[in-house]
């Protein structure tokens, strides 16, 4: 679980401003409240589109950061600023593929060709590199960033996720807590010191964890690794009070995890076998094919005695993988 937040989703936040204002667009600042609005009204405004980019950007949304960079790059393809929101979104989306990371680092270096100390597009282009796997050029242009910037918390940032990929958990450390030195209130730079130290068992991690949740509460992905944490280290009920929020997530892939969490919880720590079976099911309907819920549900039937019903639920995990070999060693076991 923990290897997946080694992985930094490297964000840059690019000024608001690019192109020209008509005189009514200049009346209303956007923000995060009106913009949808004022695109309503102006729904062809690079500016406002930028802008809107930008904000699903800082939240990670970034379909959504896509869908207006691809809009605001076809209106103006020739805006550096356009550019950048396409690209950085394109370059940060779920499943990428190795051409739209090139795609991306191609629209990194033309912002570079035309501003050649651009710090976010130094940063951003050493992403991608990171990304092919090319730790020599991203190294250069992450360096290229600090000469320009000695203070540029991302480059540090993604410094600390290259020394990830290499191992080197030490200058991994150093280059995060260097992140935070610059910004302390440098959200990632939390959560993955916070992954770094629950990878080595050590506690510490749950400080870190706090702090980063202080600053941003609307992460499910932190959200989970955090309540995890506090399970993992047995603090229960702090656990659960997360677990419990997860409940009103938007994607139900969290709220099932969630919902897994508390059963768990029911099931081994508080022996509660009914409320167990409850919160499994709520994960299944939550997440159709989420294999580990069957598979504890049928242990929960198991422990019922209730044999059929538990074979049925190794089975029903056994549709969805049927390599998983706790249930294929359960099912057998009934069998005999």
């Amino acid at each position: 679980m923990i290897k997946k937040y080694f992985v930094f989703i490297f964000i840059v936040a690019i000024a608001v401003a690019c192109g020209e204002k008509s005189p009514k667009e200049k009346a209303v600042q956007p923000t995060a409240n009106n913009i949808d609005s004022l695109l309503n009204l102006y729904p062809d405004s690079v500016p406002l589109i930028v802008f809107r980019g930008n904000e699903a950007l800082k939240q990670y949304r970034f379909f959504d950061a896509l869908a207006d960079g691809a809009k605001a790059f076809r209106l103006d393809s020739m805006n550096t600023q356009t550019r950048m929101l396409y690209a950085q979104a394109l370059n940060n989306k779920e499943n990428r593929t190795v051409e739209e990371v090139l795609t991306a680092q191609r629209h990194f270096k033309y912002v570079l060709f035309k501003e050649p100390k651009n710090t976010d597009a130094l940063v951003a282009t050493a992403a991608t590199y990171r990304y092919m796997q090319d730790v020599d050029n991203a190294f250069k242009y992450v360096n290229e960033a600090l000469k320009v910037d000695a203070k540029k918390r991302e480059a540090y940032a993604l410094k600390g996720s290259l020394y990830l990929d290499m191992e080197n958990y030490a200058l991994a450390k150093s280059s995060y807590e260097t992140a935070i030195q610059q910004d302390p209130n440098f959200y990632e730079a939390y959560f993955h010191l916070a992954a770094l130290y629950h990878r080595e068992d050590n506690p510490i991690c749950l400080e870190y964890y706090q702090t980063a949740y202080e600053l941003n509460q609307s992460d499910p992905e932190f959200l989970y690794s955090y309540a995890y944490a506090l399970d993992y280290f047995q603090k229960f009920d702090e656990a659960k009070v997360l677990y419990r929020k997860m409940e009103h997530e938007k994607e139900k892939y969290y709220r099932a995890r969630g919902y897994f969490h508390l059963g768990y919880l029911k099931q081994n720590e508080e022996k509660d076998i009914d409320s167990a079976i409850y919160f499994y099911t709520q994960a299944i309907n939550n997440l159709k094919g989420y294999v580990e819920a069957y598979h504890n549900r049928g242990m929960c039937y198991e422990r019922k005695g209730m044999k059929q019903e538990a074979k049925q639920e190794y089975l029903e995990a056994l549709k969805y993988d049927d390599k998983f070999q706790l249930s294929i060693d359960a099912f057998n076991k009934l069998n005999k």
